[in-house]
């Protein structure tokens, strides 16, 4: 078969028959046949390859949203390279940099906080950029996401809402998103005169089942128990919640847990777990299919920003304020 021919199978399998497909698929296993990338994109001006920037591979939200990235893109002839910021704007900068050095043909990118510089290179860049997770005024070019502080500020409301007073916010690392929320905490506190001094429980480690679990042992043992917890995430949530029960506590009478994202043990766990559902496949999903709509010049009508919103699902671990 031609060489045109191999080469649309191999960088869009779906573009052949899967009889033609086949035939290539066991030459290449046979020849342990590798793609000269370098080469591809000097006869072609094309990388075809996506530079994807997320602040953490600890994080399970960022495995389901880098998933549905993987699944879009591949299934389009697309390789995705992924850098780790480790929550640092100087390392997204350099993250940008070296991405644009590789000619990817887009970045996407989780925050829409960035340095002036890295700002500047992704402006100049020309190549399309979508920065997710959060809803910004001023994107760079297409943002897609929530409202952290809108959540923080609903999610907070809620609980006052079930007849709370005393509501502790809980957290690990204060990155900029988790920043958001507490700020939406802080302004429903403040609308309901509710004061959140000695509430506010944090300690500076990667977010995690045991640490709400060290926090809600730290809580009990200075006598602060809240009557409603707000946790940054679900993990934390969990954790507090495994402790309340280890000492006895009534969840959802007693004190009210809530999380946030929706990570799939919160509806299995014992009780079942309350919490901010948000998108984060969906998410993933959208961006990509987004780029490639840029790339092909099918997006003359796109919105500049694209709120996907998040949802409050209330489940066993919150209950109204027992009188």
């Amino acid at each position: 078969m031609s060489p045109i021919t191999v080469s649309r199978a191999l960088r869009k399998p779906g573009a052949v028959s899967p009889e033609l497909r086949q035939r290539i698929d066991a030459a290449v296993h046979k020849l342990a046949y590798v793609p000269n990338l370098a080469a591809s994109r000097l006869a072609s001006s094309r990388s075809h390859s996506v530079g994807v920037i997320v602040p953490t591979l600890y994080n399970v939200i960022f495995a389901e949203y880098l998933s549905a990235l993987h699944d879009v893109f591949l299934d389009s002839g697309f390789h995705v390279v992924v850098v780790n910021s480790r929550y640092s704007a100087d390392e997204e900068e350099q993250a940008i940099r070296t991405l644009l050095g590789q000619h990817v043909e887009a970045i996407i990118i989780v925050g829409v906080d960035h340095t002036a510089m890295a700002r500047r290179h992704l402006l100049q860049s020309k190549v399309p950029v979508i920065e997710t997770f959060e809803l910004t005024d001023d994107p760079i070019d297409i943002n897609i996401g929530l409202s952290q502080s809108r959540a923080g500020y609903d999610a907070t409301k809620f609980l006052i809402d079930l007849g709370h007073r005393r509501i502790g916010f809980v957290v690990g690392n204060l990155d900029v998103r988790a920043a958001a929320r507490l700020s939406g905490y802080q302004q429903a506190m403040n609308e309901a005169g509710l004061s959140y001094e000695g509430l506010l429980a944090q300690k500076p480690q990667h977010s995690c089942i045991a640490l709400g679990s060290s926090i809600m042992g730290d809580l009990v043992e200075h006598g602060n128990i809240p009557e409603a917890l707000f946790c940054i995430d679900d993990n934390l949530a969990l954790g507090a919640l495994m402790k309340c029960c280890q000492l006895g506590l009534r969840i959802g009478e007693e004190i009210s847990i809530l999380g946030f994202h929706d990570l799939e043990f919160a509806a299995l766990a014992s009780p079942s777990l309350s919490t901010v559902a948000t998108y984060r496949h969906e998410l993933g999903k959208l961006a990509a299919e987004t780029v490639i709509k840029l790339i092909s010049g099918n997006a003359s009508r796109m919105s500049k920003q694209i709120d996907l919103g998040y949802e409050i699902i209330a489940r066993q671990s919150t209950g109204k304020k027992q009188r």
